[in-house]
């Protein structure tokens, strides 16, 4: 693995998002001196945080999967994430509801996961999930360590014997299809194929690979933390300061100042100078790249994920039938995913994702009320509307997704709101995020594993990238690891690692989470 030369003794992170936190203490675990810079008033990035009247909204992910990832950068530290956030196993982990009428619990245990389709779906039904549910399994060991969490120098170093193995197991397959050899079900094929979204790509162009997605929230289970998914990046940034990390609040970067193939200094707007011997930039890659002053040759432009709407509706109300995620699908499936990723059209018959952080956590609202977080995707701004078109567009959209709501069952919703907040495309345009996605670059063949842009940078030999425009793509897990990978280039990977951390007193009502072996040797 290719690693930053010459001295790294003191690291500059530019973002405190979670890929730059997790980079940030892997670091400081190597003996790196660092420095956090960040253009916001606090951390989290995408996962931030909104306050309106008393209700304290998610502004990014609202789905926790994997926590040992998270685990392992504080335990990086000497740290645990059990010590810093009280997580809450979700049973169900999602409700599935369909245009049908019928609706399906998701558990993440697999007895109670079988029980459920047998009721849903009949006994042939539940075999398959059995033998789906093994073949997961066997396809996330297959890649996670090679394919996932791993850096790329070339694309040779796929040639290696875990690659037949993936290509034995179907990956390399159409991922519906592969679902498909599994459950005969049509909604139960959903359940299983929707994450293919969060790839960017339809489940009938993705590769059945992509399905390691679906192991993530459908077998290794769902968390919510206290406090809403911002709680974790918040603790991130807690034990990073309390490793000695410099945390720079309200730091935009105007200028990297260069010289020899190196970067030796970051300029900030406020005309501060912080010398540094390496640079880790975990903003969107049209930023990274403008402060690099070019953009990387690629044989075909990138191409971007869907976006989506969000509404953050604050409500005096709620609705029994809703789990604390549901995913509320519409009749059509084949046809959304057209109109997402190809014509440019709004949903015309919407599959949403709406959660209600309030049902774990009742403190995220005022005394009595409700808070609920409504998902629609939407085509970017590439293939869709402009993101200025937004500015009419957004409050009719708006309007049409809560009579969609009060169809579905959630009758009276709009009479409920008591606050909200509306996202569109142009919300995340104006953030910096190209094509007025939150998702990033898609998760295409010619922009996956070594052909996704490389997280590092041609012509200087101390600037790496993270985050999800870089390896190894989008989500939460990704996004922990992408900062992973990226502190490794600094440091040259993991060797040794010390004993964890004491693990604290369980917390009722949580799940443990494993505790990895250690952290980054300093060497």
């Amino acid at each position: 693995m290719k690693r930053v030369p010459g001295p790294t003794g003191h690291v500059v992170v530019v973002g405190a998002g979670l890929s730059g936190l997790a980079c940030a203490l892997h670091l400081l675990g190597a003996g790196r001196r660092v420095t956090v810079v960040e253009r916001d008033a606090g951390p989290g990035g995408r996962a931030g945080r909104v306050l309106k009247g008393g209700y304290e909204m998610d502004t990014g992910p609202t789905v926790l999967t994997m926590p040992h990832l998270a685990d392992e950068a504080f335990a990086a530290v000497g740290d645990s994430l059990h010590r810093r956030v009280e997580l809450t196993a979700l049973h169900p982990a999602y409700r599935a509801c369909f245009a049908d009428g019928s609706s399906l619990d998701v558990h993440t245990d697999g007895e109670a996961m079988e029980a459920e389709v047998r009721r849903f779906a009949g006994p042939a039904q539940a075999a398959g999930y059995r033998d789906l549910r093994q073949w997961l399994e066997r396809l996330y060991r297959a890649q996670m360590s090679r394919f996932i969490d791993a850096n790329f120098d070339s694309p040779f170093q796929l040639l290696h014997p875990d690659l037949a193995r993936l290509a034995a197991l179907g990956g390399f397959g159409r991922l519906d299809g592969r679902i498909g050899r599994f459950l005969s079900d049509e909604r139960l094929r959903r359940i299983f194929s929707f994450q293919a979204l969060y790839a960017g790509v339809a489940p009938a162009r993705a590769l059945a690979a992509y399905a390691v997605i679906a192991y993530m929230d459908t077998v290794g289970g769902v968390w919510f933390p206290k406090g809403g998914v911002h709680a974790l990046p918040r603790a991130m940034a807690d034990a990073a300061a309390e490793a000695g990390a410099d945390l720079r609040w309200r730091a935009e970067v105007r200028a990297l100042e260069r010289s020899v193939g190196r970067v030796r200094a970051v300029r900030l707007a406020s005309g501060e100078r912080i010398p540094c011997d390496a640079v880790v930039l975990t903003c969107e890659l049209p930023a990274a790249y403008g402060l690099l002053g070019r953009t990387p040759r690629r044989p075909a432009r990138l191409c971007h994920s869907p976006s989506a709407v969000v509404l953050h509706a604050g409500t005096d109300r709620t609705w029994p039938h809703l789990a604390h995620h549901t995913l509320s699908f519409g009749a059509a499936w084949e046809g959304t995913f057209e109109e997402l990723t190809r014509t440019g059209k709004l949903m015309s018959d919407p599959s949403l994702l709406i959660t209600r952080p309030t049902a774990h956590d009742p403190a995220l609202a005022p005394p009595g009320r409700h808070l609920h977080y409504v998902l629609a995707p939407c085509p970017n701004t590439a293939v869709g509307p402009a993101a200025i078109a937004w500015q009419e567009l957004g409050p009719r959209y708006r309007d049409r997704l809560v009579g969609e709501l009060e169809r579905r069952g959630l009758d009276g919703f709009a009479d409920s709101v008591r606050e909200e907040l509306l996202v569109t495309p142009l919300d995340w345009a104006r953030q910096g995020h190209a094509a007025g996605s939150p998702f990033s670059v898609s998760h295409t063949f010619a922009q996956t594993g070594p052909f996704r842009p490389r997280n590092l940078v041609r012509g200087l030999d101390n600037v790496v990238l993270a985050g999800c425009g870089t390896t190894p793509g989008v989500g939460v897990p990704t996004v922990l690891i992408s900062g992973k990978l990226a502190a490794a280039r600094v440091t040259g990977g993991s060797g040794p690692r010390p004993a964890p951390p004491r693990r604290p007193p369980a917390v009722p009502g949580t799940a443990p989470v494993p505790v990895p072996a250690g952290a980054d040797d300093p060497s």
